[in-house]
């Protein structure tokens, strides 16, 4: 991977981190930009998000997500001069969810012995 990829993917996760939250949709809940990857020639963005709450929760918060895509994009535009816009790919973020599963299991586990 590039500096500049690297570049682009650290300035894109801080200036759509903080645009995410200053979104005034009531949909959207506790969230967090936790990685951005950026194709190689800068024209698509994967935006990974972690969401507080339930499963209910967090697909109104993405709903809500999606809705202000547009707005998020222009937001990197302003605030990151590029050639090419990315075009931004929201995903749910679910690592967090599975580390706290996994503990459990370990923990379950070593209970049992």
């Amino acid at each position: 991977m590039s500096q500049r990829t690297n570049r682009v993917q650290k300035l894109a996760k801080q200036v759509l981190g903080e645009a995410i939250q200053e979104l005034k949709d009531p949909r959207i809940g506790f969230t967090t930009v936790t990685a951005v990857r950026v194709s190689p020639d800068l024209r698509l963005a994967r935006v990974f998000v972690s969401v507080l709450g339930s499963h209910d929760e967090q697909q109104e918060t993405m709903a809500g997500l999606e809705s202000a895509k547009s707005h998020l994009r222009q937001e990197l535009g302003r605030q990151v001069r590029m050639k090419y816009l990315p075009e931004l790919i929201l995903e749910l973020d679910t690592g967090p969810e599975t580390v706290e599963r996994l503990e459990n299991l370990f923990k379950q586990i070593h209970e049992e012995n």
